[in-house]
């Protein structure tokens, strides 16, 4: 009797001789290649970019939660390899999509990259394979883009092969979990798919969450992080209500957080970063469209985060002219941190950058210093920033700037120094105070 594609599959995935294909070799694909290759499995990570391909021939790492030396151990085991050659798809087993999946300029999902990599699948697609996708997307697009665009090649979902998908949830920067140890949400398309899910997965990451569909895997992730978008604005607009009542809104948080039950603790900022909070959220508000069901509370926190940048620059201007008699116009300003986030180098939806922007644009002239980003790198909003290097930060420098805006509270800062020497901090993140640094010419914003 002829042994079924699941059943062969199954087995392959119980005695690690599956090979898995990683597309996408960013900050999911990467760290989720070397943790998958840890437990086992000869993976092959695919990506567009021949530059990582350099890197990573040359094994140098570009992720920060993958070192140098993970990366060679893998590779000299002989467990991972990467190629900018789709035609190796077909000696994979599993398939794990891990591509982009930004917004129009009209704030709609632009699924492109998905797509595309779903036909190359298509192309080398055989019975016995797994496809996962892991990009955060809006209910549905697994079983209604995916699944789709990947049975056109005259195969069956389910039966042929099978399709699933897990929720990235990378967070760059965290000391404390790392992909193996953070409980992994998994589904599939039907009861077979599923449990092909659950044994490979388990196999390398600790806890596995199943739930009962792709699409409540998807409303997960989703979840997860308007989760985080609504208390964030929540936070910034109290900032603003609080500063005009005179009210400092960390020392309000700082006090509330005291409480053991019933209260987490979010804190305001200069604006959103990173690839999740600022552009998930609005995959469901587009998606509830279809329903004909208004989702306000999302889109009322996307519109108070996406002006704190602006209000920055509005409480800087204000110091400025308070505090030093000077037109931001004429001013020069240092922009301290271009990251969205402390101690990373990931500049997506930077915050920083529209600070940048907004203070060129309003006339100012604004330079940045960051640890962990060295120049700014092509991006596809902020094109006129491309090459601008980050500032030395020496005595003389500061000094001559009439403002240091602190966007991120990097730890490589020595901020006492900076005190000494800076005329005048607007303070985004309530570091100087957390640090006992507090002083007259240190404004909150």
């Amino acid at each position: 009797m002829a042994i079924s594609p699941f059943d062969m599959l199954l087995h392959k995935i119980e005695t690690r001789t599956a090979r898995a294909g990683i597309i996408g070799l960013g900050y999911v694909g990467l760290p989720l290649a070397i943790a998958v290759a840890r437990s086992g499995f000869a993976v092959t990570g695919f990506d567009i970019d021949p530059g990582k391909m350099v890197a990573l021939d040359a094994r140098h790492s570009y992720i920060d939660a993958v070192s140098d030396e993970a990366l060679s151990a893998e590779i000299d085991a002989d467990r991972f390899k990467a190629t900018t050659d789709f035609a190796g798809l077909v000696d994979c087993d599993v398939i794990i999509i891990c591509v982009p999946t930004p917004l129009t300029k009209h704030r709609d999902p632009d699924l492109s990259f998905v797509e595309a990599t779903s036909r190359s699948i298509a192309a080398h697609l055989r019975p016995g394979q797994l496809v996962v996708l892991e990009s955060t997307t809006y209910p549905g697009t697994t079983d209604d883009v995916v699944k789709v665009i990947l049975e056109r090649a005259g195969l069956k979902s389910g039966s042929d092969f099978f399709v699933g998908f897990s929720p990235e949830r990378e967070d760059p920067g965290n000391q404390h979990y790392h992909t193996a140890t953070i409980p992994k949400v998994v589904a599939g398309d039907g009861a077979e798919a599923l449990a092909l899910m659950k044994a490979f997965y388990g196999a390398a990451v600790s806890t596995v969450v199943p739930v009962s569909s792709n699409a409540t895997a998807e409303a997960v992730k989703l979840t997860e992080n308007i989760f985080r978008s609504v208390n964030i604005a929540l936070v910034n607009e109290l900032k603003t209500v609080y500063a005009a009542m005179g009210i400092d809104v960390w020392e309000v948080i700082d006090a509330a957080k005291t409480k053991p039950f019933g209260y987490m603790p979010f804190y305001p900022g200069p604006g959103l970063g990173g690839h999740c909070i600022p552009i998930d959220p609005f995959y469901l508000t587009w998606k509830s469209r279809e329903y004909e069901l208004p989702t306000r509370f999302i889109e009322l926190a996307g519109e108070i985060n996406s002006a704190m940048p602006r209000y920055v620059v509005g409480k800087l201007a204000e110091a400025l002219d308070i505090r030093a008699g000077k037109a931001l116009s004429r001013s020069r300003v240092l922009v301290l941190g271009l990251a969205y986030k402390k101690n990373v180098a990931d500049i997506r939806e930077s915050p920083s950058l529209r600070l940048i922007e907004i203070i060129e644009e309003r006339g100012g002239r604004a330079d940045y210093h960051d640890p962990f980003v060295a120049e700014i790198p092509p991006t596809r909003e902020y094109q006129a920033l491309k090459g601008r290097k980050s500032v030395t930060l020496t005595p003389d420098a500061i000094a001559g700037y009439d403002a240091v805006l602190v966007a991120t509270d990097h730890d490589q800062v020595d901020y006492a120094a900076l005190s000494k020497s800076a005329a005048l901090i607007v303070d985004t993140r309530n570091v100087f105070n957390r640090l006992g640094l507090s002083a007259g010419h240190v404004i909150k914003a």
